[in-house]
Order: C-alpha cells, then sequence, then structure tokens
C-alpha cells in the first residue's frame, strides 16, 4: 500500500494509499451523534418544558437552526439574560 506508484507533478513518489486514500470520519461523527443524542436526553428529562423549548430553540436541538439568545427572549417574550442563564 505504501510502495510507489508514481510521482506527482512535482516530481514526489506517490503511494496506492496517497491515491485512494480518503479522511475517514466515521468515529468522530458516531460520537457526536451519541453526543448530541445524550444531550437531548437530558434537556427533556432534566428541565421544565418551557427550558427544553428554549434550550432547543437556541441550539437547534430539534434539526432546526440555532438561534441567538435575542431571537429566543423575542420568540418566547422573556428576557434576553434568562436564556443566557440557562445556556
Amino acid at each position: 500500500m505504501s510502495d510507489s506508484i508514481d510521482t506527482d507533478q512535482d516530481g514526489n513518489s506517490l503511494s496506492f494509499m496517497d491515491v485512494v486514500s480518503v479522511d475517514d470520519t466515521m468515529l468522530e461523527d458516531l460520537s457526536a451523534s451519541e453526543t448530541q443524542s445524550r444531550l437531548r436526553q437530558l434537556v427533556r428529562t432534566c428541565l421544565t418544558p418551557r427550558e427544553t423549548a428554549i434550550i432547543e430553540q437556541r441550539y437547534g436541538l430539534g434539526g432546526k437552526a440555532p438561534r441567538t439568545q435575542r431571537e429566543v427572549a423575542a420568540a418566547c417574550g422573556i428576557s434576553r439574560s434568562y436564556v443566557s442563564r440557562l445556556n
């Protein structure tokens, strides 16, 4: 796999791995997915329904785009400092 099979434009040796390698992020993606799933579960079980809605809006946990503290506060009719305390 690491034996030289060709040279690049600059004359550097190319191996088979250089030609076919792909950045594999599967483990990181799985870890992030598991972390996100656990976070959603904790938010739903540890917070009140109102706090859950605020956190979901703020961080985009419901599949929507994350919103700023100001946007969440305006949508919920609360102060920005309350949103900040929940962060």
